[in-house]
């Protein structure tokens, strides 16, 4: 396992920037301890706690900028909808998120091929007119994001241990 080490000042000072930054500070800390990026090999030194904060990072800011259809598109498919995400984040007490997962893995083995293929841009941005099941799912996501993000910040909190050694 990857040690991953957040220092006390920069959490107290993101805890105070919201939970948006108290979140962040771990996402980065776990990110700089393997390097960078999420590959097959650094998920294998990262625990299951670490790997569900990188993939709800990841689902995030795909949704908010591009919802579903983006994420899909720009290969996440497999790492969110292959994986526990959607079981782990009903542990962690996002049970609707974990529907709303349930439901987008639905859409993406139903429109995967379609999405995932080489696209022009304007190809990329047709396919949002040509998937508007895709809509709800998106829609529900921003509209939840605050609290699910708070919820994600709160597990975290409850757990930081699972996620990383405080250093003064």
């Amino acid at each position: 396992m990857k040690e991953v080490i957040v220092k006390d000042a920069a959490l107290q000072q993101a805890a105070a920037e919201g939970m948006d930054a108290f979140v962040q500070v771990f996402i980065d800390a776990i990110r700089g301890a393997i390097g960078g990026e999420l590959t097959a090999e650094s998920m294998a030194e990262l625990n299951a706690d670490q790997v569900t904060l990188l993939a709800w990072d990841t689902l995030h800011e795909e949704v908010m900028d591009g919802g579903f259809v983006q994420l899909i598109h720009n290969g996440y498919g497999p790492f969110i909808f292959k994986n526990p995400f959607a079981k782990a984040m009903k542990l962690w007490g996002l049970r609707d998120l974990s529907k709303l997962i349930y439901d987008a893995h639905s859409l993406w083995l139903k429109h995967r091929e379609q999405i995932e293929r080489e696209l022009t841009e304007e190809e990329f941005m047709a396919l949002f007119e040509q998937m508007p099941e895709f809509d709800d799912l998106d829609d529900a996501f921003i509209e939840n994001e605050e609290e699910w993000m708070s919820m994600v910040a709160h597990y975290v909190d409850e757990h930081i241990e699972n996620f990383a050694t405080i250093e003064q």
